[in-house]
């Protein structure tokens, strides 16, 4: 079976490159799976769950956005911020979700503010998700990704 690689990249740093069977991405058109040949395309990444799949194995991360560009045999994500799931404190997420939905319900927000509050609800959300995922007992694969590099 042929692979596609894939490299998730941060401001900070690369965060994970492999070569991997399937990606399942959160965009702003919704979930999208990609395969190894996909045809190319580029797109906008939304807050939410990535799922890359190898040998049977599923690794999860969270992401709060950026974009994403598809080659028939490479995929290349820049993300704004990007965790796995062994790095995600779930009581802190949980904290900082509480916190910006407290302040969008307590106080008139303007649309800047309400955006901002909306999308930091949004980053949350899918940190707990990733994380909660994980503490479930579903399987997360870390062998074979490349932190940092």
């Amino acid at each position: 079976m042929s692979t596609l690689r894939l490299e998730i990249t941060t401001p900070e740093r690369v965060v994970y490159t492999d070569s991997v069977d399937e990606i399942v991405l959160p965009t702003v058109q919704g979930e999208i799976g990609i395969l190894p040949h996909h045809v190319p395309l580029m797109t906008v990444l939304r807050a939410g769950e990535i799922r890359i799949k190898k040998g049977g194995e599923e690794t999860s991360m969270a992401v709060s956005g950026g974009f994403v560009e598809v080659r028939p045999d490479a995929v290349v994500i820049l993300a704004d911020t990007a965790e796995r799931a062994e790095d995600i404190d779930e009581q802190r997420a949980e904290e900082a979700r509480q916190r910006a939905h407290a302040l969008l319900e307590e106080k008139q927000v303007d649309q800047v503010e309400f955006a901002e509050l909306s999308s930091k609800i949004e980053k949350e959300l899918a940190r707990l998700k990733v994380v909660r995922k994980r503490r479930s007992g579903h399987r997360d694969r870390s062998a074979g990704s490349t932190p940092g590099v």
